[in-house]
């Protein structure tokens, strides 16, 4: 009995993800990069991309296409080769897609293939998926909405 209390306590502690309070240069980071999805693209529908460096810096894409095969470790690689080539230090992983904030199977795919890129190099990921207005870690849930998102001269 007593290690089902132990079990859960440290399930409820471990949760991965993003959590409050965030750093200001993370805070300023996923701003940015729902700002600069939100300047670019203005299709109703369009493909799922996956994002990686800094978000108005240095960072690399790669489209998701839906009649593309994949598979994780396909999907795993493509995250360690975007890696490579952005060449920053912790970089951050986000998807940008139409729609909501609601889970959709695209974002844990990548998220799936992002973690496990992310742990055979023992690194901390920071993985969001970025909508027209938002921004939402799937592993915490924790995100940010705004109603009019404009550049500042901050």
């Amino acid at each position: 009995m007593a290690s089902t209390s132990v079990m859960s306590a440290v399930s409820e502690t471990s949760v991965e993800g993003l959590h409050e309070p965030l750093s200001p240069v993370l805070e300023k980071r996923l701003r940015r990069a729902v700002l600069d999805h939100t300047a670019s693209e203005h299709r109703r529908s369009f493909l799922a991309l996956v994002h990686l460096g800094i978000p108005g810096g240095k960072e690399v894409v790669h489209a998701h296409r839906e009649d593309e095969p994949t598979d994780q470790w396909l999907r795993a690689d493509i995250i360690h080769s975007m890696r490579r080539r952005v060449g920053v230090p912790d970089p951050i992983v986000w998807l940008t897609r139409a729609g909501d904030l609601g889970v959709e199977d695209v974002d844990l795919r990548w998220l799936a293939a992002a973690r496990q890129a992310f742990r055979e190099i023992q690194a901390p990921l920071t993985y969001v998926v970025v909508t027209r207005n938002a921004w939402v870690d799937p592993r915490s849930g924790l995100a940010r909405r705004w109603k009019r998102l404009r550049y500042r001269n901050d």
